[in-house]
């Protein structure tokens, strides 16, 4: 009898530590599934996550923003709220797939009223469009560590091609190819109106830069 106790606590303890790791580890690629992203690209991301290569970014050490001129000053923007990764492979069969996804209504501002402003009807329209998506499709290295990453972007719900600049140095002493934390910068150039943001052009600048500064580390299957 006492036998049989011991053995249903072990069960008991093995099941819970099933439930803990799976509320602690979401599925992988959970947020790009129900049509956001082609079936492909994330067997691709799953795939290089079996592989491992696949480079998962840390929102605490990361930053994701924009910004744009005004005739008041540089209005500068950034969000809490974002997850996605990259496939990193080692030489010359690195494909560079990359997916971020951004929420909206996670958007910080120095000003209050800056805040409303880009968060309204007029800019990122936050309550009918609270998700921002870039996917990429082709990659290609322009030196050691830098290359241009190409790619759709999705934004209150129009897509365009946008090509990004990218620098990726390892966070360590590893070699790129090697290490398990890397930094990632990427910067492009948008014009808004192409994104359905057409207003209030006397008073703000059409071209708006974004930017990313992204920590990511290889995931551990």
């Amino acid at each position: 009898m006492l036998k049989r106790l011991h053995q249903f606590a072990l069960l008991l303890t093995l099941f819970a530590t099933a439930v803990l790791a799976t509320a602690e580890e979401p599925e992988l690629c959970s947020p790009f599934k129900d049509g956001k992203v082609d079936t492909t690209v994330l067997e691709t991301m799953l795939s290089a996550a079996q592989d491992g290569h696949l480079y998962r970014i840390q929102k605490s050490s990361s930053r994701v923003g924009f910004c744009v001129d005004s005739k008041l000053s540089r209005i500068e923007g950034s969000f809490t709220d974002f997850q996605g990764g990259m496939s990193l492979a080692p030489g010359e069969h690195n494909d560079g797939q990359t997916m971020v996804l951004i929420k909206t209504g996670s958007l910080q501002t120095d000003s209050q009223l800056v805040k409303s402003m880009v968060m309204g009807e007029h800019f990122f329209d936050v309550e009918n469009h609270p998700e921002v998506l870039f996917v990429s499709d082709g990659f290609k290295w322009t030196g050691s560590n830098t290359a241009v990453l190409t790619g759709k972007l999705t934004l209150r719900g129009i897509t365009k091609a946008v090509i990004f600049n990218v620098k990726l140095t390892a966070v360590g002493d590893e070699p790129i190819d090697q290490a398990s934390r890397v930094l990632v910068k990427a910067s492009t150039s948008i014009n808004r109106a192409d994104f359905g943001m057409d207003e209030l052009t006397a008073v703000v600048e059409g071209n708006v830069q974004l930017c990313m500064s992204v920590e990511a580390l290889k995931y551990e299957a």
